[in-house]
């Protein structure tokens, strides 16, 4: 194109071939999202690493329309239009507000304290202002967890550990044993589940929480056999459970879109509103403390302020049918 002085404009037209593959991109990108379940796991386990940080695939959409905009590829911004209405769809209606208590709410916490925790005693009194009904705790080791024991008595005078899992309550308990999620491979004295009933004002409700062995990321990929063999374990137990309603907390060392928490997100609900990335605690990245429920509906679902752990406090409210 020329002006009056006959120059050819500097600016190029809306398209070109590299908008093309932009375009390309951004169909490649929508397809991936939608269909990660497609992605294969025998390799590297690559289907659970995407899924574990499948929300920050966002920041590729950002990436793709900065590109569009810079080439001023209409066919471009189009294409982008796909993976965001992908990635509203996924994870959209967790940004949305959380809706108005209904009244039977229970305020449940999990956290992950960490046996390098150089302050138990700090930690415990940040739990205790988050004002909950019920907390879950994993790496409860000697001699912090008399620490805890002491602190949280006053204000949640029923509770129950086993190994190295605990579940304190402002409401009596019963029915309290151990939860075997132990995989094959691992050494005898691994104890990492419990179960309790507790004594709601709106009925009975079975506690779990379960720390499930930890994932590594490696050159080979994701390593998570161990945690995908105990969380079909932890998947059984709640199955054959008994008490209608049931509350899972943990550390499953798991987001709930990796498909190696299927035995659980399969029969329990997940939070509906919130992302509360959990770990590491220096720059969350994922929710891997999680808060599950059968019977019942996880709203809301944040982080709590940093304490002693690697991980942050997370805080939900459920609510009973």
């Amino acid at each position: 194109m020329t002006g009056e002085t006959g120059e050819v404009s500097a600016r190029a037209p809306w398209g070109g071939a590299r908008g093309r593959v932009l375009a390309a991109l951004a169909v490649v990108l929508a397809g991936v999202m939608a269909f990660h379940r497609g992605v294969p796991n025998a390799v590297g386990r690559v289907g659970s690493l995407l899924e574990s940080f499948l929300p920050w695939v966002g920041l590729l959409i950002v990436v793709l329309l900065i590109g569009a905009l810079v080439r001023r590829s209409a066919v471009a911004l189009v294409a982008v239009l796909l993976p965001v209405g992908v990635w509203v769809h996924l994870f959209g209606g967790l940004l949305l507000p959380a809706a108005e208590s209904g009244g039977r709410e229970l305020v449940v916490v999990q956290h992950n304290v960490s046996d390098e925790n150089r302050d138990p005693a700090a930690t415990a009194r940040a739990l205790i202002a988050a004002g909950a009904d019920l907390v879950a705790l994993e790496e409860l080791v000697v001699p912090q967890l008399a620490v805890y024991e002491k602190a949280l008595a006053a204000d949640y005078p029923h509770h129950v550990v086993r190994g190295t899992v605990g579940l304190w309550s402002k409401y009596p308990l019963s029915g309290e044993r151990l939860v075997d999620i132990k995989p094959p491979g691992i050494a005898e004295g691994w104890s990492r589940g419990v179960r309790a009933v507790v004594d709601s004002p709106y009925g009975d409700i079975a506690a779990y929480v379960a720390h499930l062995p930890s994932v590594r990321v490696g050159a080979g990929g994701l390593a998570s056999e161990r945690r995908d063999e105990s969380a079909e374990l932890l998947g059984r137990a709640i199955a054959a459970e008994n008490v209608d309603t049931v509350i899972l907390l943990g550390d499953l060392n798991g987001a709930v879109e990796d498909r190696g928490l299927d035995p659980l997100t399969s029969r329990l609900n997940v939070a509906e509103r919130g992302f509360a990335f959990s770990f590491p605690a220096s720059l969350p990245l994922a929710r891997i403390d999680q808060v599950m429920a059968r019977s019942a509906t996880v709203g809301h679902i944040r982080t709590l302020p940093a304490t002693g752990s690697d991980h942050l406090p997370v805080a939900a409210r459920v609510t009973l049918g």
